[in-house]
């Protein structure tokens, strides 16, 4: 072989090897989110999510391809976990058991990690916490217990409820979990509790008008994905009906709700980005643990407290992590 066919042959391999080792790193993440694409809350869970990866090292477009579903519906569910799995990404993050479930129907082996799942071990996502044992591990949103807490916090804010109902959606099977653990301590609080459903918006509004025509009643609002999407009818049906109401993500409080106390979710997606790291790079998700909240936070809105007329005492505000005024 010539001197000059040589050198050619291999400037053009060094030009090759750079471009197919780029491609070999090239890896693929899908997200299957429980809400609208233009919905803020939504953004700013992602954002997090995008940032912690980043502080890890993967860059979209650069090292990693994340790849979007918006999904507010079980048709949407169920057709985008299907289209997810298709294109093969290294992992999924998912967001509500509902997600989880319609991704696990569409694979057993392409790995999840969930976010904001009430109930991963009753739901079926993981066969325990310590060690998940399938495809699928994540953030747990909160125990049953904290039932009991926004009972409590309710009372605290709002001492004259003594009929309270829980916002539920029935075909979300942790919702039965954390109503039987409300019921349990209802009675030490003094509180009648009952319950309204959300399948839809015709349901809630009746539900809650029916509720309120009694005197000194209060609503619990939990966060299942389908209480997200009508979470802007929930507020004005609590404000109409002069309702006080412990919500359990503080966007039901920026936008005009009474109190909420919940775990910080963008906290989660944060450290979420962390398990899918671990993935990227080897590990299983069987053998990874499904993890509780670390932070918590309490928000009061005392404009609505005021259009309520309760008197917020100090001491709770002095344990609010912010305060809207």
């Amino acid at each position: 072989m010539k001197r000059r066919d040589f050198i050619t042959l291999i400037g053009g391999a060094a030009t090759t090897w750079p471009l197919t080792a780029r491609a070999q790193q090239m890896r693929r993440i899908g997200m299957l989110l429980a809400f609208s694409e233009s919905d803020l809350e939504g953004q700013s869970r992602v954002a997090a999510f995008q940032k912690g990866l980043q502080e890890l090292g993967w860059m979209d477009g650069r090292n990693v391809r994340i790849d979007y579903r918006w999904a507010v519906g079980d048709a949407d569910r169920i057709r985008y976990a299907a289209e997810l799995v298709a294109i093969a990404p290294d992992v999924i993050l998912a967001t509500t058991g509902a997600t989880v479930g319609a991704l696990q129907q569409a694979s057993r082996t392409v790995p999840i990690v969930f976010v904001t799942v009430i109930d991963p071990v009753g739901g079926g996502w993981v066969a325990s916490l310590a060690r998940p044992g399938g495809n699928a591990t994540g953030f747990a949103t909160y125990e049953f217990s904290m039932g009991g807490k926004w009972l409590e916090l309710l009372k605290e804010i709002a001492p004259r409820v003594t009929r309270v109902a829980v916002i539920r959606d029935p075909s979300v099977p942790a919702g039965s979990g954390l109503f039987a653990a409300i019921q349990t301590v209802a009675p030490s609080f003094g509180v009648e509790l009952t319950s309204v459903g959300v399948r839809d918006a015709s349901e809630i509004e009746s539900g809650i008008a029916a509720f309120a025509r009694e005197p000194n009643g209060g609503l619990i609002v939990p966060v299942p994905s389908s209480v997200v999407l009508h979470r802007e009818l929930l507020i004005t049906l609590a404000a109409r009906h002069r309702l006080p109401a412990i919500y359990s993500a503080r966007f039901f409080v920026t936008s005009g709700g009474l109190i909420s106390y919940a775990p910080d979710t963008i906290d989660s997606y944060r450290r979420a980005a962390g398990y899918v790291d671990r993935i990227l790079k080897g590990e299983k998700p069987a053998e990874l643990p499904v993890q509780a909240p670390t932070k918590y936070e309490m928000l009061i809105n005392l404009k609505t407290a005021k259009a309520l007329g309760l008197d917020v005492p100090p001491t709770l505000l002095a344990r609010a992590d912010e305060v809207i005024e």
